[in-house]
């Protein structure tokens, strides 16, 4: 990682030559959008953004040379970069890793609600993307049950999939950033992060409403608002690890079964991390 991250901030060619090629990959949140938070930090908000439009300017002057959409790549540079630039500046400008993700969780939570309050009728938005996917399961033959790809399913799932994206896009960014040789500023550890009292609060009061008021977009912000406290659950993992309470085996084991464990481990992870919003068990732990 250091190899790599030390390369990308030698020279603004390297910057841009790495946001060009990688933001073609697939999830590019994961590769282009961790690449350009690793800049942000090192370079500063007006070089990163200088190397931005330069690769911007030889990704589009590619896409009219072999045709490709020029809509579509803006569309993919906008989604990629612009979400987790913003993260990053806000990094720089709170020095604080917690505060960032705390952040993203109600810009998620903000998003979900205004999905609600803008589109009229979810289903018929979704259903274009539903029937897509449905015709792309039956010609690859693929086993996936279709009725569980509700409307409803579909909101609170995109929500969190991107929350995730870029969030997981800032925390590998700031983690190669944290890598480099050269002295680096602190903006906290991702084995502290801990999403808050208040948001756990939020989240069981919503829950209690949307029980009593059986709605359905309260009762998908509950749902996300318990799911993104998996990466609190994520992080204890790592601190006990770094406490030497547990083996560096357990910590990529959880790693290596998230993508075949991945509702089950994340529910886990998700109930840990609640539970750890209200007593604060690494405090605990440490006075013990």
């Amino acid at each position: 990682m250091r190899t790599i991250a030390s390369w990308l901030v030698a020279r603004p060619q390297n910057a841009v030559m790495g946001l060009a090629v990688t933001l073609l990959l697939p999830a590019p949140q994961l590769t282009s959008g961790v690449i350009m938070v690793l800049l942000v930090l090192a370079q500063g908000t007006k070089l990163a953004l200088v190397e931005g439009c330069i690769a911007a300017a030889v990704l589009l002057t590619v896409s009219l040379i072999f045709g490709v959409s020029i809509p579509s790549i803006v569309t993919l540079m906008a989604g990629t970069w612009v979400p987790v630039l913003l993260l990053a500046i806000m990094l720089l400008g709170s020095r604080s890793l917690t505060l960032t993700v705390q952040v993203a969780v109600i810009v998620a939570a903000v998003a979900l609600v205004g999905f609600y309050a803008v589109v009229a009728d979810p289903i018929a938005f979704w259903q274009p993307y539903m029937d897509t996917m449905a015709e792309v399961v039956r010609q690859n033959n693929l086993q996936l049950n279709l009725e569980l790809l509700t409307a409803e399913v579909m909101t609170v799932s995109a929500v969190l999939a991107f929350w995730m994206l870029y969030t997981a896009g800032l925390l590998i960014g700031y983690a190669m950033y944290k890598s480099l040789p050269r002295e680096t500023g602190d903006f906290g550890r991702f084995r502290d992060l801990n999403l808050g009292r208040v948001i756990a609060v939020m989240m069981a009061l919503i829950s209690l409403l949307a029980l009593a008021v059986n709605a359905t977009w309260l009762q998908n912000l509950a749902f996300m608002l318990f799911v993104v406290f998996w990466i609190q659950g994520l992080s204890i993992v790592h601190w006990l690890h770094a406490q030497g309470t547990i083996p560096l085996a357990a910590l990529i084991a959880v790693y290596a079964l998230l993508p075949f464990l991945q509702v089950l481990l994340m529910t886990a992870l998700a109930v840990f991390g609640f539970t750890d919003a209200w007593f604060d068990f690494r405090r605990r732990m440490k006075k013990a």
